[in-house]
């Protein structure tokens, strides 16, 4: 457990001796990371960026979206206001 432990990020908060599971939450969640970039394919893959942007617009007042389209490629990119929220749209969606 000892070499664990030496062997742990500053970041990790590691106080279980018996399932070393424990850890800060800040080393987990990092306030910055408030943006989510999901990628689509195939021939519906423009209505289903687009339906995944309104899921989030709804769900969220100050999320901003994007969608980027490049060869057989979309990509939606989500900017929330909070990572906290990415988190639960992640959740949500199953993503």
């Amino acid at each position: 457990m000892k070499n664990i432990k030496n062997a742990q990020s500053d970041l990790v908060n590691d106080t279980c001796s018996d399932c070393g599971s424990y850890a800060d939450i800040g080393a987990v969640i990092d306030e910055h990371d408030t943006q989510l970039v999901v990628s689509f394919t195939g021939d519906a893959a423009q209505a289903e960026a687009e339906a995944m942007s309104e899921k989030a617009k709804k769900r969220f007042d100050e999320i901003k979206t994007e969608i980027k389209s490049e060869n057989s490629e979309v990509t939606l990119l989500l900017n929330f206001a909070f990572s906290a929220e990415k988190m639960i749209f992640q959740l949500e969606n199953g993503i």
